[in-house]
């Protein structure tokens, strides 16, 4: 009887969890390692692990349909769920997944990934938290990227005598710290930024909120003619042009531009940057509740000086600056991402590398939930030997082609180095998924991974 290549997985948030599925349906053997004690990730409110970015007041900025899994949909886990739901309802939703399928046993909990190592045969050598040391044929990363603050850099000239936080920190007005009749600062103009100083402008808590950006943004609402804004997403095959023209006139006709708030006019189209969404963030700033400012240019004391000149007092600065992606279990010299960084095939496989494969690590419009399940099945067919990748020539030709197309346009920063069309990536995956099985039968049927782990002492599925 043939051997499955056994695989190792890690991290359970809805990537890891969509890829455990996966390979359970398919009967390959895996280990799934995940530092906290429950599942969710990010959306685990104070997570035990230290990586969750949740504040108290978080709703998804995805509607539930857009969201929800092809084989788990919302309604089987709360049929009344509102269209956006909150972070405890998308935990509850991934949760509920997880046990719907019967993968809570199969995880194991509390249990951190120390290092991955790829041995001389292409074999994955694990060491944990545990002190144990376990061998794979591969390798799934699902460690998530909203979860390594990235501070200001360069650091913005000067000291601040107050304090200091990034929005990873921020749970509400009054934690970590009370900021109720403080002034505080906003750096930054992405869905953490404007929801958290959407969270402090109310009246009767901070004294007064500025949110400081270095570039305009589109801020789009969350409903059109009381629809989900996603909704009606256009087809995929629209070209990004007509795209754009049909959402700029929809975001103009339900708010209007941007300066009529007195925020700064975006130097860039809508689609050039991901979205920003809010539902109130636009009425605090007419009501007055937050004053828009420009970049940052000095901290002075308790001052804070801006590009345009003008000077705040401040007791608090919140940097919602955005996160590194990071992959501490692996040394720098073999896989990091410079600058957030990291050119995949299908935004899953690094070319040469034929046994490792990252999951969930896109920035994908309207929402990473379901783009985790995609990858997941598509890598399981690889795993049973019912798919092959094209050369690592053309792996290399299709990576660059997809950074023109869906990088060419976008603002060049390091919050927009991952940016893909999920629908359009579905379409194409499906395509891929096809040429991958004609590569198999071109090929004689061999697989593409070769089981090698179990040659190895100490690996846990590779075992049964």
């Amino acid at each position: 009887m043939s051997r499955l290549p056994t695989a190792c997985i890690i991290g359970a948030g809805i990537s890891g969890l969509s890829m455990a599925k996966a390979l359970k349906d398919k009967g390959v053997s895996f280990d799934c390692f995940e530092m906290s004690d429950k599942v969710g990730g990010n959306w685990v409110f104070k997570n035990v692990n230290g990586h969750s970015s949740a504040y108290r007041s978080l709703h998804i900025d995805t509607s539930k349909e857009r969201l929800q899994l092809d084989d788990f949909p919302v309604a089987m886990s709360d049929p009344d769920l509102p269209d956006y739901p909150h972070h405890t309802h998308v935990a509850k939703y991934m949760s509920d997944y997880c046990d719907h399928f019967k993968l809570r046993s199969l995880i194991t909990f509390n249990t951190e990934v120390k290092r991955a190592e790829r041995l001389s045969d292409g074999v994955w050598r694990i060491e944990l938290s545990t002190g144990e040391t376990h061998h794979y044929d591969s390798l799934f990363v699902c460690n998530g990227h909203h979860w390594d603050p990235r501070w200001p850099e360069p650091p913005f000239p000067g000291k601040f005598d107050g304090v200091e936080m990034h929005s990873h920190a921020y749970i509400d007005p009054f934690e970590p710290i009370d900021m109720r009749g403080k002034k505080v600062i906003v750096v930054g103009m992405g869905n953490s930024a404007i929801d958290i100083s959407s969270d402090l402008g109310q009246r009767g808590m901070a004294e007064r909120v500025y949110i400081s950006t270095r570039r305009g943004a589109h801020v789009m609402p969350l409903y059109f003619f009381g629809k989900p804004a996603d909704k009606g997403k256009t087809v995929a095959w629209l070209p990004l042009l007509f795209q754009r023209r049909f959402l700029e006139f929809l975001v103009w006709m339900n708010v209007g531009k941007m300066e009529n708030y007195g925020l700064p006019k975006p130097n860039h189209r809508l689609l050039d940057t991901h979205p920003s969404c809010s539902g109130i963030f636009l009425t605090r700033v007419g009501s007055g509740d937050i004053t828009p400012k420009p970049n940052v240019a000095e901290l002075d004391g308790n001052l804070v000086r801006f590009a345009d000149g003008s000077v705040a007092e401040a007791d608090v600065i919140i940097y919602a600056t955005g996160y590194k992606i990071s992959f501490p279990f692996f040394d720098e010299g073999f896989i990091a991402a410079p600058s957030n960084q990291l050119p995949l095939f299908r935004r899953a496989i690094k070319p040469g590398i034929d046994n490792l494969f990252f999951v969930g690590l896109a920035q994908p419009l309207p929402t990473l939930i379901n783009f985790g399940e995609l990858q997941a099945k598509w890598l399981a067919e690889l795993m049973t030997g019912n798919y092959a990748p094209p050369s690592i020539e053309e792996m290399e030709a299709s990576i660059a082609y997809d950074e023109k197309r869906f990088l060419g346009h976008v603002v060049k920063t390091p919050r927009h180095t991952m940016q893909c069309d999920y629908d359009l990536y579905k379409v194409e995956i499906n395509k891929e998924i096809e040429r991958g099985r004609r590569r198999m039968r071109e090929r004689g049927e061999k697989p593409w991974i070769v089981p090698r782990a179990h040659l190895h002492e100490g690996n846990l599925a590779a075992a049964e």
